[in-house]
């Protein structure tokens, strides 16, 4: 069951109100001479991050050889000082 509450109490303890709205997870409806004028929700559960880690699984591709060296053996002595 909805918790009702009148526009005047809730002007009130507005915050005490919102304060266990989201504690207990319970809607409250906000009334005014009986009729409902809106209702306080509580928050949606939060959303975890997607990790990071492995994001980009399968996603690479090898392109040419990638064991050979990739200069000759007499290029590479020759950058070396």
């Amino acid at each position: 069951m909805v918790e009702q509450v009148t526009i005047s109490k809730f002007k009130a303890t507005c915050l005490a109100l919102l304060d266990k709205v989201k504690r207990t997870g319970q809607p409250i409806l906000i009334t005014r001479r009986g009729q409902p004028i809106a209702q306080v929700l509580p928050p949606p559960p939060a959303e975890r991050p997607a990790s990071w880690l492995g994001s980009f699984q399968s996603t690479g591709r090898i392109v040419g050889d990638i064991i050979s060296p990739p200069l000759e053996e007499d290029d590479w002595e020759v950058l070396q000082l």
